[in-house]
């Protein structure tokens, strides 16, 4: 596999179009981009430079479609259906199995090595807990960047921002294969273990749409199964929906909230949804919860080592009851607006530090993994050195028993602190991080946290949250998040401490969610999610408003996290709202500054079909009905047809010796809609010159259904209509038709329909929308 940076550069080569390689700034994306309509289609997928190309979402309904769909049995409806509702059980299944595993791995290998380091300490062997901490921590990390950088770079990082991609019609390659699954598992074990800032619960999202894709695709792209009941999902919109049942599964399964897989999916990363789709998903979700609940009770019974005493719901506050009071009003919105304005000032940093490393990467494969294991140390040397600033604290004789604690987990960590006492900043960082969110969520709790302790636990977790997300290991933002917003919101509960009347471990959870609101832009999921995880229905009300605020304040700062991140890995994102000078230009003003449209006729020559497959690298063709009289007829569109279906066509060799419409069954000897929906490969096929002068009949394979807008159309509604049917192909036509007149003005795809690609065509817009 060749370096990210050696990619890099070819492709900025081949591109034609960027500046030196030198030319790389901190205030550039991540890649250059053509200043024209259509760009180049080369984008960052997970930590590799990958040519892209869009989803065929729509139904193709060609002759041939239409023919094996009016032919269908009861029996192939049903077998369809009920394969549908049996990946569901499937994705749901796996998915549950693998995240158990992921967790017990997690568990037990954080665990032991938490345990030595008590041990160590306890003994005051101070410099060989260290080393013993750092050393462990050092080899994990170089297990997971190594993985990654080695055998799967599209498996550093979430992965969201791709399946978000994916799910709006961009084709991310490399995305969803064995490989980069495995690495998704194991990576995500090794750098969880090894206590580095990030969290298993965007990677668990792309585990999901990774089993969801092999399912249905029976394997990967070299080595996969060719079942006969695998052919009802050889086709982009079926694997669509089974990967958006892959993502509800993984939220649920990082969560175990599966209300809160299926909203995520609906809120955040699906750009289409149906309610059939809804019922699928939700399924799998539930799936994923049985699959966890018998779980933790086969480890309950202490059967896996350190596993198990979470339970299935991870931070439960349901044993306090929640009042409300007109002082606590104050101290919630402040909370909101913390978390809005803090989202904003994480949005406006963390891209800049993804620059940074962008410019690292391009240095190769050794610079890679040299990051990885030096924010490694600096995170380790910082997790175990800075408790020892804290003073020790007296336990409460209200504590019992449970103060101090000298194991891995639980409150009033005694650490190096005498009998009696424990060190409260220990109790944060001398943990894991599913511990560490347990003991800053505690109830009943008030004054366990001195505020210094707090301040320090919010400025390491706000600085590694910056420095450890983009380094070549599988990492999620959630957590990361929540551990920054508990601290903030336990620190705006101190601070009225004399006025509130809700427990401070409560404000710790409404801090969590609105920083998460204020950085990722979500508030229904995120409600539902805390809920779940809380497992206290009494936070609805305040949560809902903390929430409500965070988003509005966090929306006039700048786009969320993962919009961002979408746009500096150049990702063709259409989002959901047109900017507004959208609407003061057509499509057809669009299709002026564009190339000619290539047509095909409907009876076609073989030698003029591969000389505009070779010539241009289009996905589909206008194909036009002439007539016998070309001179005084009108053009007629009579369809469009797709790159991969030529190719098919061509590697047939269907072909004919004179100018003819075909019969019916002439097609259907040889093609198929299954065959069709398939991906084609590469254009390799050699061709005799006899067999360059026969013709092809193009009418069966058409889509005779094209969805078309009017030049005067808007670009702003064309964008609309283009986003939520799920189109690759957008055909233009004339508002007057006639002799002499193409009935095509050109076509639009998603790259045309981009606010930068169209404003680099516009200058004088440009301008206009920049003073506006």
């Amino acid at each position: 596999m060749e370096e990210t940076s050696r990619e890099a550069m070819e492709s900025k080569e081949e591109r034609g179009d960027m500046h030196d390689l030198e030319s790389d700034t901190l205030h550039t994306p991540l890649l250059q981009r053509r200043n024209t309509l259509s760009a180049s289609h080369l984008a960052l997928v997970g930590a590799k430079v990958s040519h892209i190309e869009s989803l065929d979402y729509e139904i193709n309904e060609s002759d041939v479609f239409k023919h094996d769909w009016r032919n269908r049995t009861n029996i192939e409806v049903l077998q369809y259906v009920s394969l549908k509702w049996g990946m569901a059980f499937l994705v749901g299944l796996l998915t549950g199995v693998i995240a158990s595993g992921i967790n017990l791995a997690i568990e037990n290998i954080a665990g032991y090595k938490m345990l030595t380091v008590v041990n160590l300490v306890r003994e005051k062997r101070y410099w060989a807990g260290f080393w013993y901490f750092t050393g462990v921590n050092f080899a994990l990390t170089a297990f997971a960047a190594t993985l990654c950088v080695l055998f799967a770079p599209t498996a550093a990082g979430p992965g969201i921002p791709e399946i978000k991609a994916y799910l709006n019609g961009v084709d991310t390659p490399n995305m969803y294969g064995a490989n980069v699954l495995i690495v998704k598992i194991f990576g995500s074990i090794g750098a969880v273990s090894a206590g580095l800032d990030l969290g298993k619960e965007g990677p668990l999202v792309h585990i999901g749409a990774c089993i969801s894709s092999l399912l249905s695709q029976g394997g990967s792209d070299k080595y996969r199964l060719n079942w006969k009941w695998l052919k009802y999902f050889k086709n982009d919109r079926d694997r669509r929906d089974l990967i958006t049942c892959g993502s509800s599964a993984g939220v649920c399964a990082a969560f175990r909230s599966p209300i809160g897989g299926v909203l995520f999916s609906l809120e955040e990363v699906a750009t289409w949804w149906r309610n059939a789709l809804l019922w699928r998903a939700f399924f799998s979700t539930a799936i994923v919860v049985v699959v966890l609940r018998g779980f933790i009770e086969l480890c309950n019974s202490g059967k896996c080592g350190l596993f198990g005493r979470g339970g299935l719901i991870l931070f439960d506050v349901s044993d306090v009851t929640v009042t409300y009071h007109i002082n606590d009003l104050l101290p919630i919105t402040i909370v909101g607006v913390l978390g809005g304005v803090l989202g904003g000032i994480y949005n406006i940093l963390l891209p800049k530090v993804l620059r940074v490393y962008n410019l690292i990467n391009e240095k190769g494969r050794l610079a890679k993994l040299l990051l990885a294991l030096g924010v490694c140390l600096f995170t380790s040397v910082a997790l175990y050195f800075l408790p020892f600033l804290a003073p020790c604290m007296p336990c409460d004789e209200s504590f019992g028993s449970a103060c101090p604690s000298s194991g891995r987990s639980g409150n009033f960590k005694q650490f190096n602190c005498p009998n009696g006492h424990y060190n409260d900043l220990a109790t944060l960082l001398h943990a894991t991080n599913d511990d560490a969110v347990r003991n800053i969520f505690s109830t009943s709790t008030p004054n366990e946290f001195r505020t210094a302790s707090l301040l320090i636990f919010f400025g390491i977790y706000c600085i590694l949250g910056l420095i450890t997300f983009g380094i070549a290991v599988p990492s999620g933002l959630f957590l990361p998040i929540i551990l920054m917003g508990s601290a903030y919101g336990r620190l705006v509960a101190k601070a009225f401490s004399a006025y509130i009347h809700i427990d401070p471990g409560l404000y710790a959870v409404l801090g969590a969610a609105a920083l998460m609101a204020g950085i990722m832009r979500m508030t229904v999921s995120v409600c539902i999610i805390f809920l779940e995880l809380t497992n206290n229905l009494l936070l609805l009300p305040i949560m809902m408003f903390v929430l409500l605020i965070s988003k509005s304040i966090g929306d006039g700062m700048n786009p969320s996290i993962y919009e961002i991140i979408l746009d500096m890995k150049g990702l063709p994102f259409l989002d959901a709202h047109p900017e507004p000078w959208m609407r003061n230009l057509t499509v057809g003003e669009l299709a002026a500054v564009k190339e000619s449209v290539i047509y095909l006729g409907v009876v076609e020559k073989v030698s003029r079909i591969v000389e505009v497959l070779r010539s241009t690298s289009h996905n589909g063709f206008p194909v036009i009905d002439q007539g016998s009289d070309s001179e005084n007829r009108v053009k007629e569109i009579h369809g469009l047809v797709l790159r991969s279906h030529l190719i098919k066509i061509l590697s047939k060799k269907w072909f004919l010796k004179e100018r003819r419409r075909t019969e019916d069954w002439e097609v259907r000897e040889r093609f198929s809609s299954v065959e069709l929906a398939e991906k084609a490969v590469k254009l390799e096929v050699d061709l005799t010159e006899e067999e360059l002068e026969m013709y092809v009949d193009l009418h069966p394979f058409t889509n005779t259904t094209p969805y078309t807008v009017v030049e005067t159309m808007s670009v702003a509604k064309a964008m609309v209509l283009f986003r939520q049917v799920g189109l690759r192909h957008l055909l233009i036509v004339p508002k007057y038709q006639g002799s002499g007149i193409d009935p095509v003005v050109g076509i639009l795809t998603r790259q045309d329909l981009r606010a930068h690609n169209i404003l680099g065509a516009f200058p004088e817009l440009a301008k206009k929308a920049h003073k506006n």
